[in-house]
This record gives structure tokens, C-alpha cells and sequence, in this order.
């Protein structure tokens, strides 16, 4: 079964396009170094919640967006060398912490094994 690394971040309104050109770039450099599939997503249909949601999870400001992305792999072993190679392509050199077109501090990510695969 596949193996899944998900995102959450939050991006102003105002750099959504420079956000949506560095996903590409990195979607395609995570494709051709083997990811089965890379998706980023932006929230269309996100409330506030009562005790957490995606916004609160953010601490999402009111010019901001909230952006959910995932990247599959065959599995953690294929994830740890496929990220490793990706990584450390030169196509991505300009794509540093203080080169983002967000706050990373509030960004949060994990990797998950799937256990329902349909």
C-alpha cells in the first residue's frame, strides 16, 4: 500500500499565484524523481470552527488562505529516496525558508500509512 506526506499552510491571498508557480516547479521535481501523484489544494469550502479547524490549525489571518497538499509514494522507503532526490535538485536551490511565498512557522506536516485504499 502507498504511503502519503501531507500539508497544511497557510498562504496570503495576495502571493496565491508565486505560490501556485513554486507547486508547480516542486510537483513537477517531486514527479520526476518517482512520486506516484502530487496534489495541492486550496480551501473553497473551510469554516472557523468551535475548538480547532484548518484556519485555527493555521492561525489563518483574514488575507490569507488556507492550502492542503499530499504527495503519494509506493512506500516510507520510497518517500525517504524520492524526498532525498528531490530535495537536493538543483531546481529547487532558490526555495529556501525566507524564499516562501508563506510562513512556514505556521505550517504543519506529517506522513501517513494509508489503511483503506480503494
Amino acid at each position: 500500500m502507498a504511503y502519503v506526506d501531507g500539508y497544511v499552510l497557510p498562504v496570503p491571498s495576495a502571493k496565491l499565484d508565486a505560490y501556485k508557480r513554486m507547486a508547480r516547479k516542486a510537483g513537477k521535481v517531486w514527479k520526476e524523481h518517482g512520486a506516484l501523484a502530487y496534489v495541492e489544494a486550496v480551501a473553497e469550502d473551510v469554516k472557523p470552527g468551535k475548538r480547532t479547524s484548518f484556519p485555527q490549525a493555521v492561525k489563518l489571518k483574514e488575507d490569507e488562505v488556507v492550502v492542503v497538499a499530499y504527495v503519494v509514494f509506493r512506500s516510507r522507503a520510497h518517500r525517504d529516496k524520492v524526498n532525498s532526490k528531490a530535495m537536493a535538485d538543483p531546481r529547487l536551490a532558490g526555495m529556501g525558508p525566507k524564499d516562501m511565498p508563506f510562513d512556514g512557522k505556521r505550517m504543519f506536516w506529517g506522513g501517513f500509512q494509508p489503511f483503506v485504499q480503494l
